[in-house]
């Protein structure tokens, strides 16, 4: 075995056991459910690169073709609004991708990740740099529940606070124009190397939680380096372009409006990945996949939130190397293998409302005692 793909091996290795806990530290059902998966038939932690290309290209095309006549058709014209919404749900599943591309080992598919990056992730402004750090922070057991982890929705939103929910929706309105300006401005963050260390910690993580900081190494210096110019290209020639008379002025409302849509779709979908019941404090194992959420049933909302399996959430927060495609193979084997009274077969939920609810208006009230 090569150094390379050894690097691979230990990587997924490592993600296997969801971050920081050792995997003797695991509960015994935790133990059944990974004993299970060895025992298929099949290997599903094997990567399909022809699926993680098929899946890119269409949703490229698809998002492209319909932002172009979005963008190019008269305005509020019948062919305008048609489009929006086509080109908002494949702008959404084209940006999911990047939740592929980080899970992927150092050395795996090395030509997809730099595709999607020079064709999609920079044209959107959502480089993998920007977000694969912060995510596997996500999954470590260091972080998970606690203030700091970058996406526990519970962070930002108090369901059944008004208040909150409405600094929520602020937010999604908000977000777009920060991304942009955060591109747009890269020039003025090597003016002082302290200005330049504020930015690669606080921001340079495309997450809600602002109390995230991010410790970057030095490959991520490197990483964020190298999509930072192309994106402060990208960023400059939108309103570089308004400016030379090459687009209407109507052309940033239009592409703000796209980008708030697509936020907003990753963020309904973050409502329903947990339940988010901690408190705040580090939690065991256990703790942690109990708390999130498998959505096996095709109900429209699950099946518009959730792209490319990744619905199989809680199983995913098992085994994040296991890649997407192999979700649904995965969780349908644990159901016809695992004993009846197994844990993992209550993680699922009967739709993407049932949890999301929870997260928006909060528990229902308990009931008084007689």
């Amino acid at each position: 075995m090569n150094q390379a793909c050894a690097g691979d091996v230990l990587e997924k290795a490592r993600d296997s056991d969801s971050g920081d806990t050792p995997a003797s530290e695991s509960p015994s059902w935790i133990h059944e459910v990974r004993r299970a998966v060895r025992s298929a038939d099949t290997d599903l932690f094997r990567v399909s690169p022809l699926r993680y290309w098929v899946d890119f290209l269409v949703s490229m095309t698809a998002s492209y073709v319909a932002a172009s006549v979005y963008l190019l058709a008269p305005l509020g014209s019948w062919q305008q609004l048609v489009a929006f919404p086509i080109a908002t749900f494949w702008l959404y599943r084209m940006g999911s991708l990047v939740h592929e591309v980080c899970h992927l080992g150092e050395h795996e598919m090395p030509g997809f990740k730099a595709a999607w990056n020079i064709l999609g992730g920079i044209m959107i402004l959502m480089p993998s740099p920007f977000f694969t750090r912060h995510h596997r922070d996500h999954h470590s057991q260091r972080y998970y529940g606690t203030p700091q982890d970058p996406e526990y929705v519970a962070n930002w939103v108090e369901g059944g606070n008004a208040t909150s929910v409405l600094s929520y929706m602020l937010k999604i309105l908000v977000m777009p124009v920060a991304v942009f300006l955060r591109f747009l401005l890269v020039p003025f963050t090597f003016v002082t190397p302290q200005v330049r260390e504020w930015t690669l910690r606080h921001a340079s993580a495309l997450t809600f939680n602002r109390e995230y900081e991010r410790r970057p190494t030095a490959a991520d210096r490197r990483a964020i380096l190298a999509v930072e110019i192309p994106c402060f290209m990208r960023a400059l020639m939108i309103p570089l372009l308004v400016i030379l008379g090459l687009n209407p002025w109507t052309r940033i409302p239009l592409l703000y409006a796209l980008a708030v849509a697509t936020v907003a779709l990753n963020q309904l979908r973050f409502l329903a990945d947990h339940h988010c019941e901690g408190d705040g404090s580090r939690v065991d194992m256990a703790a942690h996949i109990t708390d999130s959420c498998n959505f096996s049933r095709n109900d429209p909302l699950t099946l518009l939130f959730f792209p490319f399996s990744i619905r199989y959430h809680a199983l995913h927060h098992l085994f994040p190397s296991m890649p997407y495609h192999n979700l649904k193979r995965a969780h349908e084997h644990l159901v016809a293998t695992l004993p009846s009274d197994s844990p993992y077969l209550t993680l699922d939920r009967p739709s993407w409302w049932s949890v999301a609810k929870r997260s928006v208006f909060g528990p229902p009230a308990a009931t008084p005692a007689c």
